[in-house]
């Protein structure tokens, strides 16, 4: 709930990174912004998805990986299943755009409606509840600019639980094999 919290304080900056050298970057740029910013920081180890050169944008996604088919937009922890589930889906002759908003607020609407312009389908994927979270400021940014068929996987009306972190993302279907086989079923 805390991404949802944090969007509609007015002129906060929500930043959410995807490993440990976007974290890194992301504290530098933080420091840099005239007014509050919210970080949120994974418990769990992530995989290092960036290379130590990485130049961090605030509001700037990041394309991970090139496709047509659909787009998955995720953050965080997310950004490493979504790719995941992307290259199971590449297996099946489906070629997916997965885009790394680690940056929630002020979001990159430029790069969000561009490629779903292009594939036409779009899924985000947030560890977070799917109300108010990554899911609703892509469809907000996308509702104005290009209407578009979106499916959001997350947290879906639950409170949050305790316990080994891995456990609870593969209770919530948030691992790329949950994620996989629901953008399947999407395309479908």
């Amino acid at each position: 709930e805390d991404i949802a919290l944090m969007r509609k304080i007015p002129g906060m900056t929500v930043i959410n990174p995807c490993d440990d050298v976007e974290a890194r970057a992301a504290v530098k740029a933080a420091y840099e912004i005239d007014g509050p910013v919210y970080l949120r920081f994974g418990r769990l180890a992530a995989p290092v998805l960036n290379k130590e050169d990485y130049k961090f944008e605030v509001g700037k996604g990041v394309t991970m990986r090139e496709g047509k088919d659909l787009t998955i937009v995720a953050t965080g922890l997310m950004v490493s299943s979504a790719l995941e589930a992307a290259e199971k889906l590449s297996h099946d002759g489906i070629e997916a755009t997965v885009i790394n908003i680690h940056t929630i607020k002020p979001i990159d609407e430029e790069l969000i409606v561009a490629a779903a312009k292009e594939c036409g389908k779009v899924v985000t994927v947030d560890e977070h509840s799917v109300i108010g979270g990554l899911g609703s400021a892509v469809c907000d940014a996308l509702s104005e600019k290009a209407p578009t068929k979106v499916m959001k996987i997350g947290v879906y009306d639950r409170f949050g639980e305790s316990g080994p972190g891995a456990e609870l993302i593969k209770k919530y279907e948030l691992d790329g094999e949950s994620i996989y086989k629901k953008v399947k079923g999407f395309m479908a």
